[in-house]
Order: structure tokens, then C-alpha cells, then sequence
């Protein structure tokens, strides 16, 4: 099964759009083990959920202690719910060949983050993974992203019209797209080039992180992140969600959470 198929699948069966990201900091968690943390939060949100998200950073930071836990977090989830592995990769020849080795078949994530800068051999690795799911960063939610993705700058086509970059790379990544495969990242933070990479690629997976802690609007961001099925758009939200509580009950405080986050987005999901 393709990693779009399984998303729909498990969006139509849980009636959401809500990707958990399982992002675990020592300094906000209660006092339990990493994966036993992960395997509560899991549990209590199974059935919330289109996908989750571990951001390998995290885990990185744990050394190899954190790197175990991630794999025993990743064969945990239900094989049902699209595992995305947070990892924003971006090498060129036999290097991205060994991240996308590493990503899929070693952690067996559905599906990666990928950072474009170096260009297309660096994604291709990623690609040619056809029943897996690349995830391009396009235009990000942070602040520093002004330094580059908002550029002006020539496209190189017959037009000869200026295009901000991230625009550039959404038009890349729709080329790119050859087995389906392929999918943007948009940060909730700013509606309005969300609105205009969706015109340009209207059946790609976009996930848009940047809701909750970083202030996006859920309501634009549901509004013009969907397609015109009221599908194909994975919201994250990490830290409102397993940091919800740092006290006994944080599973079911994180239950909470998520369930309030879905609502959200289904009171604005069209259709």
C-alpha cells in the first residue's frame, strides 16, 4: 500500500487530519522512560489520529538510548497510521542514498521530511522510494525563513515572471511528482502562500505544522491547506498535545488535547 493510500485510509477511518508529533524533551516530560512516554501517548491517541510524527532530532540528542527508542516507537504504532520521520534530509548521490536506506528501510518510516536546497539528485534517492512519502520543505513556519524562501527571484521559464523561491519549489516538486509521491511542507503561519502553493498543486499532500504553540490559524489553515475534497492535508501539533500534563495522567491529558485539536479542524474542514 502507498503512503498516500494508507493516509487516506486512516483519515477516512478516524475522521481527522491530525498528525501527533512525538517529540519528546526531558525537560517537559513527566518523569517516565522516553518510549514508555511514547507508547502512552500512542495508545491514548490511536484513534485520533491520520499520522504521527517523530522529529529525529530528538531522539538524536538522547544518543543511542534515544536512537532505540525510536525504532521501538516506530515498529509500536499500529501499522495502520502513517509513520512520518521528521528528519529534513538533504545530500546529494550515494549519501541521500544511504538516508533514504536509513529512513525507510531501517526505521521503515511511510514517509520523510526532505530539505530541496541542494537540488533534485539530492531528493531523487528519496523518490524513487514509490510507495513512500517525501515531504518538501516549501515554505517553513519559523521566522528566519524570510532570509531565503521569500525571495524574488528569476524562474528561468519562457514567462520570465519573478517568483518567490518557495514558489520555485513548489513548481519543482510538482515535476518531481511522477509516482504520487510527493508532498510540501507549509507552515500554518502564513495562510496566504499556503492559499497560493495549493492553487498551483491541487491533489498533493501538504504537511503544515506551525498551529499551536507557534500561532498559526487553524482556521486558514484548514481553509486553504485542504483540496478540494476537504482532504489531503496533515495538521502537526507536537508540544499542546503529549506536553499537555507533566503529571500522572499526561496520556490522558494528551487524549484531550488531541480530540480538541480534531474538533477544530473538522468544525472548519469543508464539506
Amino acid at each position: 500500500m502507498s503512503f498516500v493510500d494508507k493516509l487516506d485510509k486512516a483519515s477516512e477511518r478516524n475522521r481527522s487530519l491530525v498528525c501527533v508529533g512525538l517529540d519528546p524533551d526531558p525537560d517537559l516530560m513527566p518523569d517516565v522512560e522516553l518510549f514508555e512516554f511514547n507508547k502512552a501517548i500512542i495508545d491514548a491517541t490511536a484513534d485520533l489520529v491520520c499520522a504521527y510524527k517523530p522529529n529525529l532530532a530528538f531522539y538524536e540528542a538522547l544518543g543511542s538510548a534515544g536512537m532505540e527508542a525510536l525504532k521501538r516507537t516506530a515498529d509500536y504504532i499500529p501499522g495502520d497510521i502513517p509513520v512520518i520521520g521528521d528528519a529534513k534530509r538533504g545530500d546529494i548521490g550515494s549519501t541521500a542514498r544511504a538516508y533514504a536506506k536509513a529512513l525507510f528501510e531501517v526505521f521503515g518510516f511511510d514517509a520523510v521530511t526532505v530539505n530541496p536546497y541542494l537540488g533534485q539528485d539530492s531528493v531523487q534517492p528519496f523518490i524513487d522510494y514509490k510507495d513512500k512519502g517525501i515531504f518538501i520543505l516549501c515554505r517553513t513556519s519559523n521566522t528566519g525563513a524570510l532570509d531565503f524562501q521569500a525571495l524574488n527571484l528569476w524562474s528561468g521559464r519562457p514567462d520570465c515572471r519573478q517568483q518567490p523561491l518557495y514558489m520555485l519549489v513548489a513548481m519543482k516538486a510538482r515535476e518531481w511528482n511522477k509516482y504520487g509521491n510527493v508532498g510540501l511542507v507549509l507552515g500554518a503561519t502564513y495562510p496566504q502562500e499556503l492559499r497560493e502553493v495549493r492553487e498551483l498543486c491541487p491533489d498533493m499532500v501538504f504537511l503544515i505544522p506551525g498551529l499551536g504553540a507557534q500561532g498559526g490559524s487553524l482556521k486558514a489553515a484548514v481553509k486553504y491547506g485542504v483540496d478540494t475534497g476537504g482532504k489531503r492535508a496533515i495538521y502537526n501539533n507536537s508540544r499542546q498535545v503529549i506536553f499537555a500534563s507533566r503529571g500522572a495522567e499526561f496520556a490522558r491529558a494528551a487524549r484531550l488535547a488531541a480530540e480538541d485539536f480534531r474538533q477544530q479542524i473538522e468544525t472548519n474542514r469543508p464539506g
